[in-house]
């Protein structure tokens, strides 16, 4: 399943990419993405450390700009002014929707998609999408299901990744999770839900993995501007639990201090890549620029930034807004290639996340989705189906009002 495919060849090294293919100038508005039918827009940050051109990148469906009024032109459209026409153009359009004929209908047998209604009822609701380490969001689908449901989708690349990563620049580097502060702010400001706004719209963030844990401490911050979380697969424990947790922090932390950029040895040898990528034994297509496939190198810097997050976490984060957690049923330890990575998460250990899930908040749902991956919205498509069920019931119960 193609969600974002921009190139059929070998994507080029990272190193090699111009500014112009590494993104758009800063300041610069709306423009064509590299996903068909979406627009993104650059968002400059402060610039930190020593990297120039810190930006962010905000994504969402393409909208046609709402036209001036102008005088009227010379003739009109098919239909327009003609009782008869217009009707026969709709009874056609059902007749399509009943015969299901290509391009009226979506199949979600076929598609692992939920069917949209036509047309949707707006929801009032507006939606932040923030991904995970070695990340960007290139998941269609994911966007068409919240769409779906009357919901305004955005998503965005944090600083230093996917379309916000430039040439020499740290990959995903950053010292504080807090740091994405000014990524999260600049998004909401675009989106009608800065802190200056007064959104009569409601907000719903959500994250995967490393970014559910970014805006899970964010909503901890924020609670009060935001009317639902959805996590799915977040990082809120390290894979070997709390105690190893607590046994490498000060030697982390000490490395952060002193050498903050150096790099981390490579656990990633590229098996959860395998059981995703449409190159190998999963169906989904992705710029290997900006999601490796044996992933980055960490830094000390970020991991100790990982570290006081998922602490935060355990101290408790005391959210009394809904929060829908979905997981993984199982776990598979990424040591060597198994069928069974085909149907687990290879990333976490989902059972110690599952026992952290209390500590986020009062009211949170937990699910956990037999067949599911590391991402759960890239799982099979019956696998999706249960995602989308779930997900539709908590939005529906606690969300939709």
């Amino acid at each position: 399943m193609t969600s974002h495919s921009p190139d059929p060849d070998p994507a080029p090294d990272p190193d090699s990419r111009t500014a112009a293919e590494a993104g758009p100038a800063v300041g610069q508005d709306w423009e064509p993405d590299v996903l068909p039918g979406f627009e993104r827009r650059t968002l400059p940050l402060t610039a930190d450390e020593d990297e120039a051109e810190v930006v962010a990148t905000l994504v969402r469906r393409f909208r046609p700009a709402v036209p001036e009024a102008t005088e009227p032109r010379r003739g009109h459209p098919v239909g327009a002014g003609n009782p008869q026409v217009a009707r026969l153009w709709e009874e056609l359009a059902e007749l399509g929707r009943r015969l299901r004929l290509p391009g009226t209908v979506r199949h979600p047998e076929a598609t692992g998609q939920p069917e949209a209604a036509e047309p949707v009822p707006d929801a009032g609701v507006d939606l932040l999408y923030v991904h995970g380490w070695l990340d960007y969001f290139f998941q269609v689908h994911l966007a068409e299901f919240w769409e779906s449901l009357g919901v305004r989708f955005h998503a965005l690349d944090l600083r230093r990744y996917g379309r916000s990563l430039r040439p020499d620049q740290t990959p995903g580097y950053v010292r504080s999770l807090t740091t994405y502060d000014e990524d999260i702010e600049a998004a909401l400001d675009v989106m009608g839900h800065g802190r200056a706004d007064r959104p009569e719209r409601r907000l719903v963030l959500m994250g995967h993995s490393t970014g559910g844990l970014t805006v899970s401490l964010w909503t901890a911050r924020n609670q009060e501007r935001v009317a639902g979380l959805v996590l799915n697969s977040p990082w809120l424990e390290f894979q070997p639990r709390e105690t190893v947790r607590k046994l490498m922090e000060p030697g982390i932390r000490v490395q952060s201090a002193l050498v903050p950029r150096s790099q981390l040895v490579n656990l990633d040898r590229g098996l959860y890549a395998r059981s995703i990528s449409a190159r190998f034994d999963g169906e989904w297509d992705y710029d290997v620029a900006w999601r490796p496939d044996a992933g980055w190198r960490a830094t000390p810097a970020w991991l100790a930034a990982i570290f006081r997050g998922q602490d935060q976490v355990a101290r408790g984060l005391g959210l009394d807004i809904p929060v829908l957690v979905l997981l993984s049923a199982r776990s598979t330890i990424p040591t060597r290639w198994s069928e069974d990575m085909r149907s687990t998460d290879s990333v976490l250990d989902v059972v110690g996340i599952a026992r952290r899930v209390p500590d986020v908040g009062s009211l949170v749902t937990l699910v956990r989705i037999a067949g599911g991956l590391h991402d759960v919205t890239l799982s099979a498509a019956p696998v999706r189906e249960q995602v989308w069920r779930q997900t539709r019931r908590w939005f529906d119960g606690y969300v939709r009002g």
